[in-house]
């Protein structure tokens, strides 16, 4: 089994597709133990960003969050939007999840886009998903947020959420002129 995000276009066709590229083993005290590579077949490269008509779209998911080489590989080929569709667990996404988004939005001066599965994935409720879908600027502010497992508990939601945000290429572009990031790489390599 593979984990790949797509993008569908306007007229309904597949136009990108993305194999996520690190998997979620992990074995958390008092919470889920979860292997997703006892099923999921990793991915092999980052791919390139595309045009959209928002802008540059990078595509990562859910694990892959938590290392920023893939974000800011995407940015220097050119990425102003990335986006994380992510279903994380309840105790991690407590502990990371905005934290995470908002990094890696700052150190890519970029837009990010995480749509967020929320709640129960199965009928014993032991595998719970946080929620919490954010986008957030290039200078780190989340735009927009939507509620997780505590707002599912408390109001009975079984529907879905939309979360929408402008995409201000012109904002993204002073961000990346007004702070620029000179990387060091005499110093440490090139992330491509």
């Amino acid at each position: 089994m593979k984990n790949v995000l797509l993008w569908i276009d306007g007229n309904g066709e597949i136009t990108q597709k993305y194999q996520k590229l690190h998997l979620f083993d992990v074995e958390i005290e008092g919470g889920p133990v979860l292997k997703e590579s006892n099923s999921v077949e990793r991915g092999s490269k980052i791919e390139d960003p595309f045009s959209t008509s928002l802008g540059k779209v990078g595509h990562l998911i859910c694990f892959d969050l938590r290392f920023p080489e893939p974000s800011l590989a995407l940015r220097n080929r050119g990425a102003q939007i990335i986006t994380y569709p992510s279903a994380f667990t309840v105790p991690t996404g407590k502990a990371h999840w905005e934290t995470l988004l908002r990094a890696r939005a700052i150190e890519t001066q970029s837009y990010v886009i995480a749509a967020a599965q929320c709640g129960a994935h199965n009928e014993a409720g032991t595998r719970r998903s946080y929620g919490h879908s954010m986008i957030v600027d290039p200078w780190g502010k989340v735009v927009a947020e939507l509620g997780g497992e505590e707002d599912e508990k408390r109001r009975g939601l079984d529907v879905g959420e939309i979360a929408t945000a402008e995409i201000d290429l012109e904002y993204l572009e002073k961000v990346r002129r007004e702070v620029p990031l000179l990387r060091r790489t005499d110093v440490y390599p090139e992330i491509m």
